[in-house]
């Protein structure tokens, strides 16, 4: 009986001094060696050094405890540990191969002992790795076990490529089975990396077995159920990066198959799987979103952030562009120009299901990046859709509804949208064909001018008095009313005299009297500026003024004083020199009492 005791005893205490050296490895030093066991009667706990790498207590009894160091690696940990892990996987891979050709050259063994020693080689690998994992090398484990699937998928390539010892249906079980045999292994180890190595191995697999025919039915429905495999793994572990890699393979094989093989024939089953692919990828990260939200309150890693950044775009984009390529066939232009607005409808819904459930302080990258691309799309269904002038009175519509939308709130990537839109719109009135310019005034292009001076002044006034965020947009908004203004009436000018140089034949007299009423509008618009803002007392409108007639005191100088003759240079020059001294003499009476204010 005391024997027993004693041994149970001695068992406590290593055990005891076990827990000490773990709970030492990992940083936790509450529990000291004096008062770990007060039950270790007369069994000293001798120190023993500790390892400085570890990982968590091992399954083997005698086995060293390796804790795995948090700590971030150094530049030289990180070439010793990843980089060179990744090149050696890529020798062995590349020697196994160069062994299996040396033995096939010299007719060592034959085919069915090659695959079969492959096949054995791989599996081999791969429950070697488990060793190493269960010692707390993760790392390397998954290093192997991607060797291992490597060396599988290579031996059943060569199994039917080669060798031609199976068909293509049975190699495609086989390879399928080895994703599946991953893809369980990853869950089950909670693994990302090994994840990504089966979505990678179940990528691939339809480029081994490739034989330069067309199969799109039997390559996408593949690929279908492989997205969705990734899909419900994400559901079950919310890893980011499997669903980059799913997307980007995806892409791969559908661009490709388009280039090589695609017909008019095949348009109903190339539209399917297009329409299928990316309602797929467009409901992922919102799935990802939603398990997030649910299982972390709100966190997102920096990973995280980026899919939901760059997968819906890249998604939107290629469905977007993959459907236009299919109606650009003969027989289907009348639906291409329409198929923005699915689009744009598609993706307003996705923003109104990203916001029904938003914890206080989530996330909100997923919702903006909806809106962005819901407004990029209506903007591209106006071009597609209207020709000419109506393509700038289009933004400019759009960008007074974004205008009103986004002044009912304080969302900053909807104000951003609207200031994008407007400069967009701004844009295209000034440099698009927005018409012949005839009749004077009567015409297209300045009925156009007219809706943006209109949309102009009524962002001016609805940011006016907005919050300080909006200021910006109030200016600018401003300055647009008169550069439009200014610009719209001096083309209707240029026009009227184009005309009367057509009637009469004299084409320098036409110029001057052109150049003499540019002159002349230039003063009469400043004048009435400066009317306007000491009327309102609004420095706004006095700075624009006293910019155009900067203007026009530079083009009398400069420009009048060499074209114009020697009558109309006298009343250009009187005309300033009177202007400039009216308000010269307003701004000394200081009606305003602006030298109070500064």
């Amino acid at each position: 009986m005391s024997d027993n005791t004693e041994d149970l005893q001695k068992q406590i205490a290593d055990l005891t001094a076990r827990v000490w050296r773990l709970e030492q490895a990992l940083g936790e030093r509450s529990v000291s060696p004096a008062t770990a066991s007060p039950i270790a009667t007369g069994s000293p706990i001798r120190d023993q050094p500790v390892p400085v790498a570890a990982t968590a207590a091992p399954a083997h009894p005698d086995a060293p405890v390796v804790v795995e160091d948090r700590k971030p690696r150094s530049l030289e940990n990180r070439i010793g540990s990843q980089l060179f892990n990744r090149i050696g996987i890529i020798a062995l891979l590349i020697g196994m191969a160069w062994f299996l050709k040396f033995a096939i050259d010299n007719h060592w063994i034959g085919p069915l002992s090659r695959v079969l020693i492959g096949l054995a080689s791989g599996i081999g690998v791969i429950v070697w790795s488990e060793r190493f994992r269960i010692r707390g090398y993760w790392a390397f484990s998954y290093s192997m076990k991607a060797l291992g699937t490597g060396i599988l998928y290579l031996s059943l390539w060569a199994a039917y490529a080669l060798f031609h010892l199976m068909p293509a249906s049975v190699a495609l079980v086989a390879m399928i089975l080895v994703t599946a045999s991953n893809a369980l292994l990853c869950w089950m180890q909670n693994s990302e990396v090994l994840a990504f190595y089966a979505a990678i191995g179940g990528l691939i697999t339809p480029l081994l077995l490739a034989n330069g025919q067309n199969h799109a039915l039997e390559l996408f429905s593949y690929l279908l159920l492989l997205d969705l495999a990734a899909v419900t793994l994400i559901a079950l572990r919310p890893w980011a990066r499997l669903l980059l890699a799913a997307f980007v393979g995806t892409s791969f094989y559908a661009i490709g198959w388009y280039w090589s093989f695609y017909s008019d024939a095949q348009f109903a089953l190339a539209a399917f799987f297009v329409i299928a692919f990316f309602l797929l990828f467009a409901i992922a990260p919102q799935l990802l979103r939603s398990l997030r939200l649910a299982t972390q309150v709100g966190h997102l890693s920096v990973q995280d952030n980026v899919v939901l950044v760059a997968l819906p775009l890249m998604n939107a984009a290629l469905g977007f562009f993959e459907l236009y390529a299919l109606l650009s066939e003969p027989g289907r232009h009348y639906a291409r120009p329409w198929i923005a607005l699915p689009f744009a409808g598609f993706y307003v819904l996705m923003l109104r299901i990203s916001r029904l459930r938003q914890l206080s302080g989530g996330p909100l990258a997923l919702p903006s990046v909806y809106l962005a691309i819901s407004v990029i799309f209506f903007t591209a269904a106006i071009p597609l859709e209207l020709h000419g002038a109506y393509i700038a009175i289009g933004w400019l519509l759009e960008g007074a509804i974004l205008l009103w939308l986004a002044s009912q709130g304080e969302q900053k990537e909807l104000r951003l949208l609207t200031v994008a839109a407007l400069a967009l719109a701004f844009v295209a009135v000034n440099i698009m064909y927005l018409g012949s310019g005839h009749p004077v005034v009567f015409n297209e292009r300045f009925a156009t001018y007219l809706v943006a001076i209109a949309t102009f002044a009524f962002a001016t006034w609805r940011t006016a008095h907005a919050s300080s965020a909006w200021r910006p947009v109030a200016i600018g908004s401003g300055i647009a009313v008169t550069v439009l203004t200014m610009v719209a009436v001096c083309l209707e000018i240029h026009t009227y005299w184009a005309t009367q140089t057509l009637a009469s034949g004299s084409l320098a007299d036409q110029q001057i009297y052109e150049q003499f009423t540019y002159s002349a509008w230039a003063m009469l618009f400043g004048t009435a500026l400066l009317i306007v803002g000491f009327w309102k007392k609004s420095a706004f409108f006095r700075w624009q003024s006293l910019a155009l007639l900067t203007l026009s005191i530079a083009k009398v100088f400069l420009v009048d004083t060499r074209q114009l003759s020697q009558g109309y240079r006298i009343l250009s020059f009187l005309g300033l020199g009177i202007l400039l001294l009216a308000v010269s003499f307003v701004y000394q009476r200081d009606w305003l009492g602006l030298r109070s204010k500064s």
